[in-house]
């Protein structure tokens, strides 16, 4: 069933008209692209399972969202430092 559903679905998208850019010249790759933003864009292959978060999960992640304006972010980066974890920067 689900494969009859996914060729369906595929077979709906290369007949679309509604494109992101005009028609013309592009690449397998800029068409494939396209074809998944379609189907994003029309929901058909979203999952039947309700995806939802807890209240405390909620929380937790504006919690992080909020946290994160705590570090100045800088106006340049140190080079030298590229893949150190330490606190120190590398010195």
């Amino acid at each position: 069933m689900n494969t009859k559903r996914l060729l369906i679905v595929c077979m709906a998208c290369l007949s679309t008209s509604a494109w992101a850019i005009g028609p013309g010249p592009s690449s397998p790759y800029q068409q494939g692209t396209e074809q998944w933003l379609q189907l994003q864009i029309r929901g058909v292959v979203a999952s039947p399972h309700l995806q939802t978060a807890s209240a405390t999960e909620r929380d937790l992640a504006m919690q992080r969202w909020l946290n994160s304006f705590n570090f100045p972010i800088p106006e340049f980066f140190d080079q030298d430092a590229a893949g150190d974890m330490s606190v120190s920067g590398g010195n």
